[in-house]
C-alpha cells in the first residue's frame, strides 16, 4: 500500500487571519504544499470569493485536484507566475516558503540527508537538472560558490573538492547518503544538534529549483496583481528567504526620490509593513520544524 506522507501546516492561524480581509475577495495560495493554509482560507471565504493555488510539484497538485469547491483552482506552476494574472485583481497573496514534509520525509524525492534516496531534490521532479546531474559536471568552482551563497557553508571549498574527487575515483554521486557522508568527512566542525550536512543540502536544493530568484520575481508580481489594502504575507524558514522579503518589503514601504531629478514628484511607497510573526513556544514544541519560521505581512497602499 503507497505511504501518505503527512504535513503539518505552519503558522496556519497566523497566516490566515493576516490574510483575509473580505471573504468575498480573490486570494493566491502560491505554495499549495498539502492544502493546509488553502483550506483554511475556504474556510473564511463568501460564496462569491475564490483562491487560485499554484505549485510545482505534481504530487501537491494532484492533492489539490482533489479539492471541490467551485471557488478553488490549481496551477501546476511555481509562484512567479503570479505576474500572469491580472493587474489588480487579488485581494491577498500568501507565500509559504521552502519545502513540505512530504518532501522532506519521501526518501524518493532526495531533498533529506537522513534516509537514502536518489539525489534528486527537484520540487518538480518532470523538469529541469537534479542535484545529481549538476554536481555530475559542475566545476569545482561552481559547486563551491552554490554551497557557499546558498548554504552559508564555511566549507564550501572543501566539501567542493571532495566532491570532485569522489567523481574522478569512482563516479559522480547518486543518492542522498552519499552525498551526507562525503560531507560529514569535509566539515570538519559542527553546529551542536546540527548535521554537518545541513548546508550543503539546503544550498543544492535553492540553487536547483532556482528559489530565491523566483522569490524575488514572486514578490515583484505581487505588486502588480494586489488591490489597494490588499494583503501580502510571507513565510520564511532561513535567512536568506527572510532577508528578500524584509528588505522588499522596507525598500517599498517609503517614498522614493529620483536623485536625478531632485525636484520631481517622488515616486509613493506601494507597501505597508503591519506586522512580524514568530511560532509560539506551544507550536514549536509541537512541530519542531516551524522553528525557524518567520511570518511577515505587508499591506498594498493607494498608490
Amino acid at each position: 500500500m503507497e505511504r501518505t506522507w503527512q504535513h503539518t501546516t505552519v503558522l496556519l492561524n497566523e497566516a490566515v487571519e493576516a490574510l483575509v480581509t473580505k471573504p468575498e475577495g480573490t486570494y493566491v495560495d502560491a505554495t499549495f504544499g498539502r492544502g493546509g493554509h488553502s483550506r483554511a482560507i475556504l474556510a473564511l471565504l463568501a460564496p462569491q470569493g475564490r483562491l487560485i493555488a499554484f505549485d510545482k510539484d505534481p504530487e501537491a497538485v494532484a492533492v489539490a485536484n482533489a479539492i471541490e469547491d467551485q471557488r478553488f483552482s490549481i496551477r501546476h506552476q511555481g509562484f512567479a507566475a503570479l505576474s500572469e494574472l491580472e493587474a489588480g485583481s487579488v485581494t491577498g497573496v500568501l507565500l509559504d516558503l521552502g519545502i513540505s514534509s512530504p518532501q522532506i520525509d519521501n526518501p524518493a524525492r532526495g531533498f533529506s540527508f537522513r534516509s537514502d534516496g536518489p539525489l534528486d531534490m527537484r520540487m518538480d521532479p518532470t523538469r529541469g537538472q537534479s542535484a545529481a546531474d549538476f554536481l555530475a559536471t559542475a566545476s569545482v568552482e561552481q559547486i563551491a560558490e552554490v554551497i557557499r551563497e546558498y548554504g552559508e557553508e564555511r566549507f564550501a571549498v572543501q566539501v567542493a573538492k571532495a566532491i570532485a574527487a569522489r567523481r574522478q575515483e569512482r563516479g559522480p554521486l547518486a543518492t542522498t547518503a552519499e552525498l551526507a557522508q562525503l560531507v560529514a568527512g569535509a566539515v570538519k566542525t559542527r553546529e551542536p544538534g546540527q548535521d554537518p550536512a545541513t548546508r550543503t543540502f539546503q544550498a543544492l536544493r535553492i540553487f536547483v529549483n532556482a528559489e530565491l530568484e523566483e522569490l524575488q520575481q514572486a514578490l515583484t508580481a505581487s505588486l502588480h496583481v494586489l488591490q489597494p489594502h490588499g494583503r501580502l504575507v510571507v513565510i520564511s524558514f532561513h535567512s536568506l528567504e527572510d532577508r528578500i522579503v524584509k528588505q522588499f518589503i522596507a525598500a517599498n514601504a517609503r517614498d522614493v526620490f529620483d536623485r536625478r531629478a531632485p525636484f520631481a514628484e517622488p515616486r509613493a511607497m506601494k507597501l505597508r509593513a503591519i506586522e512580524r510573526v514568530k511560532p509560539t513556544a506551544d507550536e514549536v514544541q509541537a512541530n519542531p520544524r516551524s522553528r525557524s519560521a518567520i511570518m511577515r505581512v505587508a499591506e498594498r497602499t493607494d498608490a
